[in-house]
C-alpha cells in the first residue's frame, strides 16, 4: 500500500484507553498510525486475524459501560479508545411524570408502553414520591402493559406485571407498531388512553403512529441524556476523528451520534469528523441508532446479527478489515 508514512502521534493522552499486548508504549505517543494501519490491514487481509481487529484502533463512545465494551474489544484484539458521551440525568421537573402518576392511580390509562428498562425503573422512582411502589405497580398489573424490548421486560418480569404485548427485534417503534396492529382485537388503540414512557429524545414516530391509530397518546418524559460533565475525553476523541487516527467507531445508541456531532461544531472539526468519517467503519447497534446516524448525513456500514453490544464488537471485529480496505480505497487519504 503506498504512502504509508510513518507518524507519531499522542492524542490518546485524553482519553481514557484500554488495549492489548505491549499497547502501553503506543499510549503515550509512540505510535506509527498511517504505516501501522497499512500493516494491520495487510496481515488480517492474509488471514492471520481473520476473527479479531488485529490492533484496529477502535473507538466507543460508552459512557455507563465504558469498561465493559473496552475489555470486548481488547478481547477481539482492538485498541479499545473509550471516550464518554453523554450521562443520564433527571429532569429538573417531573410534572410530567407526576400527573401520569396520579392519572394512572385514578385509572385513567388504558394501556402504558415502556421503552427502556432505565427509564422504566426511574418512573417507579418518580411514582414513589406519590405513594408506595406497590400502589404503582397494582395499577399497571390493571390494564395492557407494552414492552419495547428485553430491557423494560426484565424490569416488569422482576416487578410481577404481565406484559401484554412485546416487540420482536431489532425493538424499533416500526416492530412495536406491528405488534400492536397483530393484537388489535384484543387490544384496540381506538379512543384509547394510552401512556409512553419517554427516554432521552421524544420517539415522534411512534406518538404519530398511535395518533394515526385513533389512541389519546400522553407521552412521559422520565429522564433526558446530556454532555458528561467532563467533555474532554470526547473532546480528544473528535481531534482524533478529525485526524484520520481513528479506524471503527462503534455506535450503540443514537444520542452518541448527536453529542459527537454537537462538540465536533463546537471545536469547528464537523467537517473534518465527517469526511473522516467516511474513511472509517461505522458500526451500528440497530436500526433506530441507523435511522439517527443516516439522518445525520453518516452512513453506517455495518449492524450485527442482533442488537447486543457482545454481537456489535464482535461482528465488527469480523469485518472491519475488508470494510476498510474497500473504503480507503474509494476514499484515498489527502
Amino acid at each position: 500500500m503506498a504512502n504509508c508514512q510513518p507518524r507519531v502521534d499522542n492524542f490518546y493522552t485524553d482519553l481514557v484507553t484500554f488495549s492489548i499486548g505491549d499497547s502501553l508504549d503506543r499510549l503515550t505517543g509512540d505510535i506509527c498510525a498511517p504505516a501501522a494501519i497499512c500493516g494491520k490491514i495487510e496481515a488480517m487481509e492474509n488471514g492471520e486475524q481473520k476473527k479479531n481487529y488485529g490492533g484496529l484502533r477502535v473507538l466507543s463512545l460508552e459512557s455507563r459501560r465504558g469498561p465493559e465494551m473496552a475489555k470486548l474489544i481488547a478481547n477481539h484484539g482492538g485498541e479499545a479508545i473509550v471516550a464518554p458521551s453523554m450521562r443520564e440525568v433527571p429532569l429538573e421537573s417531573n410534572t410530567e411524570a407526576l400527573a401520569f402518576g396520579w392519572k394512572l392511580l385514578s385509572g385513567g390509562f388504558d394501556m402504558v408502553i415502556f421503552l427502556t428498562g432505565v427509564g422504566t425503573r426511574a418512573l417507579a422512582r418518580v411514582m414513589e414520591r406519590i405513594g408506595p411502589l406497590d400502589q404503582f405497580l397494582e395499577g399497571l398489573r390493571k390494564i395492557a402493559i407494552v414492552a419495547r424490548g428485553p430491557k423494560p421486560v426484565t424490569v416488569l418480569k422482576e416487578w410481577n406485571v404481565p406484559i401484554a404485548i412485546s416487540a420482536p427485534e431489532p425493538n424499533t417503534w416500526h416492530e412495536l407498531l406491528h405488534a400492536l396492529d397483530e393484537n388489535s382485537a384484543r387490544f384496540p388503540l381506538k379512543g384509547r388512553q394510552i401512556a409512553v414512557q419517554e427516554y432521552g429524545v421524544r420517539n415522534k414516530e411512534l406518538v404519530a403512529g398511535l395518533a394515526a391509530r385513533g389512541a389519546h397518546v400522553t407521552s412521559v418524559p422520565v429522564y433526558e441524556w446530556a454532555l458528561p460533565e467532563d467533555t474532554g475525553p470526547l473532546r480528544s476523541a473528535v481531534a482524533a476523528i478529525a485526524g484520520n487516527k481513528i479506524d471503527v467507531i462503534l455506535f450503540t445508541t443514537a444520542t452518541q451520534a448527536d453529542h459527537l456531532l454537537l462538540i465536533a461544531a463546537d471545536m469547528n472539526e464537523e467537517e473534518a469528523v465527517r469526511s473522516a468519517l467516511v474513511r472509517m467503519v461505522v458500526a451500528s447497534i440497530g436500526p433506530t441508532t441507523s435511522e439517527r446516524l443516516r439522518e445525520h448525513g453518516i452512513a453506517p456500514d455495518m449492524e450485527p446479527t442482533h442488537p447486543k453490544m457482545g454481537y456489535l464488537v464482535s461482528e465488527a471485529a469480523q469485518r472491519s478489515a475488508e470494510i476498510l480496505q474497500q473504503k480507503r480505497k474509494s476514499h484515498p487519504a489527502l
